[in-house]
């Protein structure tokens, strides 16, 4: 589904360097959000919602042909200022799906602290601020274990405004507690999952839900993809609708960087499955140079390529994809890098026994868990130019420390790259949690909110949450 609005439409047939010439003409002027600030009125995001090949060309190289490029504008909170929002009620759909241990103590705040920059600018602007979120998988409405209480008090640490919070997020309890708000104040509603209307986009929740409020801000890429009515219903009962500074940074680098990326551009895609990251691969391969592959996906590669794995993970239907992978590799000209040892074990446990052994010589019984210590340094050798990564999924299995070395080195290094001018990206999902777990987090050039998010973006899909948001 394309955006109701276009800037421009265009098909154009070009060779690999035609293709990135013209497509930076293509795009408006753009601007990332540094995460410590706020964007400035003027910000646009300009996103690709569609990238259709089709017909080659002789001589054009596979998925660098036809490309139908469609451009779209959002309006940004920042180009509300205070005539537009002192004293309105502004919905606010944030991601505080934070971790929670036992005691229901946020362990992780992250998302907590991503949702301010656009809070802050809201409430020092005047407006009346309606926060909904979801938290978990509630089954049957309502349960305790999954109540936003928990997030009450550190986002009022993070705002320094106490935070008030009602026990649902529709209703009469809404609207009164709505009318007494004062300007500049906040107000959590609770987790909009113990409707099961939200999931289903109902037109009579998503009303309900907008009720309360004049004007809507979409701030949760981690569910963008999803046409839930706190991301997408809502916005046929408000205006005007849009996007949030984190929701606006997601989309700037994810989008942004990759679609018009400092070169050379590499990706690393790693975890256990090829089947669940194809697409994302094919759609890379569209427009990186270099492509890094780890995890136990690879294990369906080697054996694509006639090696034994031993008693490594492998997908058995997909190895007719691996080889079509690595020939569409080949014909795009992109560089595609596997690793050429592999850190073994004899069994899938923390306390295997292990041993480093070249790709080609994994003996039976043993199985795959991390990248070698020659495909380090091959890794690192391959990073070493590039002025553009984009990192999804990890490199062996890091929650097991004995085989978390592959990882964690790829962290550091791109660390090291960020440091010295390179644009990294950690993609979401458990390449944010390695990130995280090494303490390197804040040593990257962005690390996504957004797991499947993420991933739908990479692949050149329209994010629903962020089509229904109103063109600037």
């Amino acid at each position: 589904m394309a955006p109701a609005a276009l800037l421009s439409t265009a098909i154009v047939p070009m060779a690999r360097a035609e293709c990135r010439q013209s497509h930076q003409r293509l795009r408006a002027p753009r601007m990332a959000i540094n995460s410590a600030a706020l964007a400035p009125p003027s910000l646009r995001n300009v996103f690709i919602a569609r990238n259709l090949t089709c017909g080659l060309p002789a001589g054009c190289a596979r998925g660098r042909g036809l490309r139908l490029v469609v451009l779209a504008a959002k309006r940004s909170v920042g180009d509300l200022g205070e005539v537009e929002l002192k004293g309105k009620k502004v919905l606010v759909r944030a991601d505080l799906n934070v971790p929670l241990d036992a005691d229901l103590n946020i362990t992780d705040d992250t998302r907590v602290r991503a949702a301010v920059p656009t809070l802050k600018y809201l409430t020092d602007n005047g407006a009346k601020v309606l926060l909904t979120s979801h938290l978990g998988r509630p089954k049957e409405g309502p349960e305790d274990k999954f109540r936003l209480n928990p997030v009450v008090p550190r986002l009022s640490e993070l705002l320094g405004l106490s935070v008030t919070k009602v026990d649902d997020c529709i209703g009469s309890t809404v609207e009164q507690a709505a009318a007494a708000m004062a300007d500049g104040s906040v107000l959590l509603l609770d987790n909009v999952r113990f409707y099961k209307e939200e999931t289903k986009n109902d037109p009579s929740f998503s009303e309900k839900l907008a009720a309360n409020a004049d004007l809507y801000v979409n701030d949760a890429f981690g569910t963008a993809h999803r046409a839930h009515s706190s991301t997408e219903g809502v916005t046929k009962y408000l205006s005007p609708c849009v996007a949030g500074f984190l929701l606006q940074k997601e989309l700037d680098y994810l989008d942004g960087a990759v679609s018009n990326p400092n070169r050379p551009f590499c990706a690393i895609v790693g975890g256990s499955k090829v089947s669940t990251k194809i697409t994302v691969i094919e759609s890379l391969l569209s427009k990186v140079d270099k492509i890094i592959l780890g995890g136990g996906m690879v294990f369906t590669f080697y054996k694509a390529r006639g090696m034994s794995v031993g008693d490594s993970l492998v997908e058995e239907d997909k190895l007719d994809l691996a080889r079509d992978l690595e020939k569409k590799a080949a014909d795009a000209g992109v560089e595609f890098i596997l690793p050429t040892d592999v850190c073994i074990a004899n069994k899938f446990a923390a306390d295997a026994d292990s041993q480093n052994v070249q790709a080609d010589a994994i003996p039976d019984g043993w199985m795959g868990l991390d990248v070698g210590t020659e495909s380090i340094d091959l890794i690192k050798k391959a990073l070493s130019d590039c002025k553009t990564v984009v990192w999804n999924g990890p490199m062996g299995v890091f929650e097991f420390e004995k085989f978390a070395k592959g990882t964690t080195a790829v962290a550091e290094y791109l660390a090291e790259l960020t440091a010295g001018g390179c644009t990294t990206i950690i993609g979401g999902g458990d390449s944010v949690a390695a990130v995280e777990q090494a303490g390197l987090g804040t040593k990257m050039s962005h690390i996504s909110t957004g797991g499947g998010a993420s991933l739908e973006l990479l692949e050149g899909k329209v994010l629903p949450g962020v089509a229904a948001l109103d063109e600037s």
